[in-house]
């Protein structure tokens, strides 16, 4: 799994919450230092907040999913906004899903649960 968070917060719940779970973390503070990890940690599923310094979350998304090596693996949006307007751009940049933050650790792993059950994990 691999989180991209600006908020040193947000990021070390998700980890705890995920390690719980069971699940390998890899952390990425914006947009340029995930493109690096996806390269490096090729991983199964990625949280991805939407606002970010330099490389927003929606064209980290679109960056992601136009290589064709990680056009599989499922993206969940991450944003403090519950937006119909976030939702829909989040999917059009080809997001799987939107989690609100903050999120609880059931969230989290509910979320794990469904898309790496849903055959699209390598």
């Amino acid at each position: 799994m691999l989180v991209i968070d600006d908020s040193n917060t947000i990021r070390r719940s998700a980890e705890i919450f995920l390690r719980q779970g069971g699940h390998e973390v890899v952390l990425a503070e914006d947009g340029f230092d995930a493109l690096a990890k996806v390269n490096d940690h090729d991983p199964e599923l990625i949280f991805c907040d939407i606002l970010m310094p330099r490389l927003d979350g929606y064209q980290t998304c679109a960056i992601i999913k136009r290589n064709p090596r990680f056009a599989h693996v499922p993206v969940i949006m991450l944003s403090s906004k519950d937006g119909l307007f976030d939702k829909a751009r989040g999917r059009m940049v080809g997001s799987e899903d939107y989690l609100t933050k903050p999120f609880t650790k059931e969230q989290l792993l509910r979320a794990v649960d469904e898309y790496r059950r849903g055959g699209t994990a390598a």
